[in-house]
């Protein structure tokens, strides 16, 4: 595993490879200084954190979450005020997550590198909350997860919280999967075998939502696919703020 950024003004341009061994990355970035999470496995016993200032040099991994018997999965960060909150996802222990295996817990830290879990603030013991991304917003967290089945199909819902231990959820599904998914992107050169991979593809997913604001519209990257392991990466765009987006799923 390893992890890498690509270059939204050429689709064709990639970084160099970056945080070999490092799984499930989730990138934020505070004052042009980029912090990358990520864990040591699938399914790893710690959550690591890497830094850069230039996008090519990066700091060896630091271990900033651990505990007994955990699985580690997908992380996800955003500021708060005067401070910064991680999300984190547990597989195991059992007698911590719950009845679901995929339960998110929540860390804080003032500066960026040493982190406290919060006591209390959980989401998702009795229900799937994958693919996470929060986000913060005039008091309110916002939480964007994943949740369905195979039968039905998965899709995109988001839910708000105050202090990450009450939990509403929006009425409103933020993205369902559709044949539009499967549109090929104009700047990226695919082969015909490609070509014909994409549009044979089973597609009941839409999953790991992650977003920015740039060039005057809010940017979205998202994953779509069976939800089995045979997943694509996709855009989608909206013309308003990250802030208005948010806010608009609770109206």
């Amino acid at each position: 595993s390893y992890l890498r950024f690509r270059d939204l003004t050429d689709l064709s341009h990639f970084t160099a490879p970056f945080g070999v061994d490092m799984h499930l990355g989730n990138a934020f970035v505070h004052n042009d200084h980029i912090v990358v999470t990520g864990n040591n496995a699938w399914g790893g016993d710690g959550f690591y954190q890497i830094e850069s200032d230039d996008m090519v040099h990066w700091t060896e991994p630091r271990r900033i979450l651990s505990g007994k018997g955990w699985q580690g999965y997908n992380t996800t960060m955003c500021r708060a005020g005067d401070k910064f909150v991680l999300a984190f996802e547990l597989g195991k222990p059992a007698e911590k997550v719950g009845s679901n295996p995929f339960t998110m817990f929540f860390a804080e830290s003032t500066d960026l590198r040493n982190w406290r879990e919060i006591d209390g603030a959980v989401l998702g013991k009795d229900f799937y909350t994958g693919g996470p991304m929060l986000r913060y917003h005039d008091g309110w967290y916002y939480f964007f997860h994943l949740e369905g089945d195979y039968t039905n199909g998965f899709h995109e819902v988001v839910r708000r919280s105050r202090d990450l231990r009450n939990w509403e959820r929006s009425p409103h599904i933020v993205m369902d999967f559709c044949a539009c998914d499967k549109r090929l992107h104009p700047q990226v050169r695919f082969t015909d075998a490609q070509k014909a991979e994409i549009a044979a593809a089973k597609n009941i997913n839409v999953s790991d939502h992650d977003f920015c604001e740039y060039g005057g519209k809010l940017l979205c990257s998202y994953s779509w696919g069976d939800q089995r392991g045979h997943e694509y990466l996709a855009l989608a765009e909206a013309d308003c703020t990250e802030r208005e987006f948010c806010e608009s799923y609770f109206k």
